[in-house]
C-alpha cells in the first residue's frame, strides 16, 4: 500500500500502464466496436428512429444541422459580463470569461442534448473539453444560463473551466459508446478516445466485432473465440424473464454513482461491478426517498413497488426511440386496468383513469398519473425530470417532516395539512398511513433520538420487506450511533443477496473490535461484486494501517488493489485527492498526505479542509513558516473563510512563539 501511494502521488506512468495491462489480459478478445453505421444495414428500421432519439443527440460534432443555438454575433449579458456567439465558415465560437478570468475566444467543439436544452463544448487546452454554463432553450428559442444564481470566480473549481465541469472526467463517458478517459496525473492532460461520440447502438447492446461475425456466417460462428458473448455474439442478454440485466445496463449512465473506472464498462457487466451507488443521502434526497438533487433515476425507481415486482425500463419507455411507449396515462393504464396484465399477475386490476381515483376532471393536469405518482423537478433551469419512485402521496409526512408531496406541488395557494386532510377523507381506508422510514431518517439525519434512533434505524435495516437501497441508507445512518453490539446485530447483513446492502453492511463494521472485524470483513474481499469487495478493502485498511491485519491472501490482497485502481482513475477529481490524502494518513505517510492536499487545491483551491491538513502537516515536521504560507495560500483563494483565518491565527502565533 506504502509503495502504491508513493507512486500514485508521484504520478508514476509504471503503475497506470500495470493498471491497464492487467485489467486487458484475458485468454479471448474483447470484440471491437463498429460504431452504429455497420448495424444500419441489417437494422435499418431501428437505425432510423433510433437517429433522431436524444440518445443520437447525446453528444454531436458541431455542423449546422446539429448546433441549435443562435450563433449569428449573439450578444448574452450576465453577471455584469459579456458573452458572445459568433460562426465563421463551418466553425462556431463563443467568446467568454476564461480560467484566468480574462475574456477569451473559444471554438466550440461538441453539442450536447436536443431539448429542452443545448449544451456546447469547448477545449480549454489540448484535450481538456470543458461544458459552457451558458445554454440555449431550444424551446424558447434564447440563451440563458444555468445557474443564474452563482456568480463565481475564475478561481473557483465550480466555475465553467473548472474540474467540476470537465467533460472528460465527468460526462462523456454517458453521452458517449465506448469512451476511455485517458488521464496523464503527471501533466494533468486528457488524451480522451471513444469508439462513437453519443450514445450509439453498442453503448446498450455491446461492442459489435463479434456479432457481425456471427451474421456473415452464423454456422462457423464460435462464440468461445470471444471473451463473454453469447451465441449471437453480443456481451449482453435482454431476455424477458430477467428484468435486472436491462435496469443495470440503463443504470450505468441513469443513476447518481462513483465509478470504479475510467472507461464504459461493456455492457453486460453488473452494475455492481462497475459502480458504487449514491445511497438516499441529504442533499440528494427528501428523508423519505423523494428525489432532490439531480440523481437520474434509478436511485428512485428501487424504491419503487414497481421494480420489486419485475418492471423494466422497456414497460414504459422505448428503447430506440427513447420516448414513453404511449401517450398520457395510457402508459400506465396498459397495465393498471380492470383487465390487468399477464406479465404481472399479482397487480390489481381496478379502473384508475377515473375521476373516482384521481378527483380531478378527466383529461385536466391533475388527473394524469405522474402528477400524483411522479413528482417533477427541474434541473439544469429548465429541465423537468420524473420521481420514479411511483409513490403514493403522503401529505400527512409533509406536515411532520416538511418533505415534499404531489398535492401542494399543484397547489400551491395550499397548505400540506390541507392536502393531507383531504387525502384522509378521499382514502379513509388506505393502507399507506403510518409510520415511514422517512421520520427515522430525518431524526437521523438532525443527529436526534440516540438509541430510539439507532434502534428504527436497525429494524429499518434487518426487514426484508423494505427496498434494498432503504436499507443500506439506514445502515449508512447507522454508523453515527454504531457500537460493537450494534455492529453484531447487524452482522447477518453481510450475506444479503442485495449487494447495495451487504457493501453498506460493512461499512458499518468499523465499530466491532479490530480482530472481530477481520473475521467479519476479511470474506468479503472475495465477494461476487467489486462493490462489495472494495467496501470490504476500505473497512480493513485501518487494520493494515495499524498492522494489526498483518497480510492477506491473494484474493485480499486483488480487493485492496481494486481499491487502490479505483482511486487511481478519479485522480482528476478534487474529492479523489482528498481520499487519496486520507488513505495516506492511514498508513502514516505525510509527504504523500501533503502531496495529495496540494493536488486537491491545485483542482480547487476552494477546498478550505486540504488547505489547513497543509498546514498541520508542515507544522507537525517543524515548519512553521511553510504552514503559514500555505495558510495565507489558502485564505488569499477564500479570504471570507473563517475557519482559515482563525488557523492562521494560531499559527501566527505559534510562529511568533518559536
Amino acid at each position: 500500500m506504502k509503495v502504491f501511494l508513493c507512486r500514485l502521488l508521484a504520478f508514476s506512468s509504471v503503475l497506470f500502464l500495470g493498471v491497464a495491462l492487467t485489467a486487458a489480459k484475458t485468454d479471448a478478445p474483447t470484440p471491437s466496436y463498429l460504431g452504429s453505421k455497420s448495424c444500419a444495414s441489417c437494422h435499418a428500421t431501428i437505425t432510423k428512429a433510433w437517429k433522431d432519439s436524444h440518445h443520437a443527440w447525446a453528444w454531436k460534432k458541431p455542423h449546422g444541422q446539429s448546433v441549435l443555438g443562435n450563433f449569428a454575433d449573439k450578444v448574452f449579458k450576465h453577471k455584469g459580463g459579456v458573452s458572445r456567439f459568433t460562426k465563421s465558415g463551418n466553425k462556431f465560437f463563443v467568446e467568454t470569461d476564461g480560467a484566468d478570468g480574462r475574456s477569451q475566444k473559444f471554438e466550440v467543439v461538441g453539442t450536447v442534448g436536443v431539448d429542452p436544452l443545448q449544451q456546447y463544448l469547448v477545449e480549454t487546452k489540448p484535450g481538456r473539453v470543458q461544458a459552457l454554463d451558458l445554454a440555449w432553450d431550444t424551446q424558447k428559442l434564447m440563451w440563458y444560463d444555468l445557474y443564474p444564481d452563482q456568480n463565481l470566480p475564475h478561481t473557483s473549481g465550480l466555475h465553467w473551466t473548472g474540474p467540476y465541469k470537465n467533460w472528460n472526467a465527468r460526462c462523456a463517458v454517458c453521452h458517449a459508446t465506448g469512451f476511455e478517459k485517458h488521464y496523464a496525473p503527471l501533466t494533468r492532460r486528457y488524451s480522451s478516445r471513444q469508439a462513437e461520440i453519443g450514445v450509439g447502438c453498442e453503448a446498450c447492446h455491446g461492442p459489435g466485432g463479434a456479432h457481425v461475425a456471427w451474421a456473415r456466417n452464423q454456422k462457423t460462428f464460435d462464440p468461445t473465440a470471444w471473451k463473454a458473448v453469447n451465441a449471437h455474439g453480443f456481451t449482453i442478454s435482454f431476455d424477458r424473464k430477467n428484468a435486472e440485466t436491462e435496469i443495470q445496463q440503463c443504470a450505468s449512465c441513469h443513476s447518481r454513482r462513483e465509478a470504479f473506472g475510467d472507461a464504459s464498462p461493456i455492457p453486460g457487466t453488473p452494475f455492481h461491478d462497475s459502480y458504487r451507488l449514491a445511497l438516499l443521502r441529504d442533499g440528494l434526497y427528501h428523508p423519505g426517498g423523494q428525489i432532490r438533487d439531480e440523481v437520474y433515476v434509478y436511485g428512485s425507481f428501487l424504491q419503487s413497488k414497481m421494480y420489486q415486482r419485475g418492471v423494466r425500463c422497456t414497460d414504459c419507455h422505448e428503447p430506440h426511440t427513447a420516448t414513453l411507449r404511449a401517450k398520457g396515462n395510457a402508459v400506465c393504464t396498459q397495465c393498471h386496468n380492470t383487465s390487468g396484465s399477464p406479465d404481472f399477475p399479482s397487480l390489481k386490476k381496478a379502473d384508475y383513469d377515473t375521476p373516482l381515483h384521481h378527483f380531478h376532471k378527466s383529461g385536466s393536469d391533475g388527473a394524469q398519473c405522474k402528477s400524483c405518482h411522479m413528482i417533477e423537478r427541474t434541473y439544469m433551469g429548465i429541465d423537468g425530470r420524473r420521481d420514479h419512485s411511483f409513490r403514493v402521496p403522503r401529505p400527512d409526512l409533509s406536515v411532520a417532516l416538511g418533505t415534499p408531496n404531489a398535492c401542494t406541488d399543484c397547489h400551491k395557494d395550499k397548505s400540506a395539512g390541507w392536502a393531507a386532510g383531504q387525502v384522509a377523507k378521499r382514502f379513509p381506508n388506505s393502507s399507506n398511513r403510518g409510520m415511514h422510514f422517512a421520520e427515522t431518517f430525518a431524526s437521523a439525519r438532525q443527529g436526534r433520538g440516540g438509541t430510539k434512533t439507532a434502534n428504527g434505524l436497525l429494524d429499518i435495516a434487518l426487514a426484508g420487506t423494505n427496498a434494498g437501497i432503504v436499507r443500506a441508507t439506514a445502515l449508512d445512518l447507522l454508523r453515527r450511533y454504531a457500537t460493537a453490539e450494534i455492529a453484531e446485530r447487524a452482522e447477518r447483513l453481510l450475506r444479503e443477496p442485495d449487494p447495495i446492502v451487504r457493501a453498506a453492511a460493512v461499512a458499518l463494521q468499523r465499530a466491532a473490535p479490530p480482530d472481530i472485524r477481520i473475521q467479519r470483513v476479511v470474506p468479503l474481499l472475495q465477494d461476487r461484486r467489486r462493490a462489495v469487495r472494495i467496501a470490504a478493502a476500505r473497512a480493513i485498511l485501518y487494520l493494515l494501517g495499524s498492522r494489526r491485519l498483518s497480510k492477506l491472501d491473494r484474493a485480499g490482497q486483488s480487493a485492496v488493489e481494486e481499491y487502490q485502481r479505483s482511486l487511481a482513475a478519479k485522480a482528476d477529481f478534487p474529492e479523489m485527492q482528498l481520499a487519496i490524502a486520507g488513505t495516506a494518513l492511514v498508513f502514516r505517510n505525510l509527504p504523500v498526505a501533503e502531496r495529495a492536499f496540494q493536488e486537491a487545491t491545485v483542482m480547487d483551491p476552494q477546498l478550505v479542509q486540504a488547505w489547513i491538513m497543509i498546514a498541520r502537516l508542515r507544522a507537525a515536521r517543524g515548519d512553521v513558516q511553510g504552514a503559514v504560507k500555505a495558510l495565507l495560500d489558502g485564505v488569499a483563494a477564500n479570504p471570507k473563510d473563517e475557519n482559515l483565518t482563525k488557523a492562521l491565527q494560531d499559527f501566527g502565533g505559534l510562529k511568533r512563539a518559536k
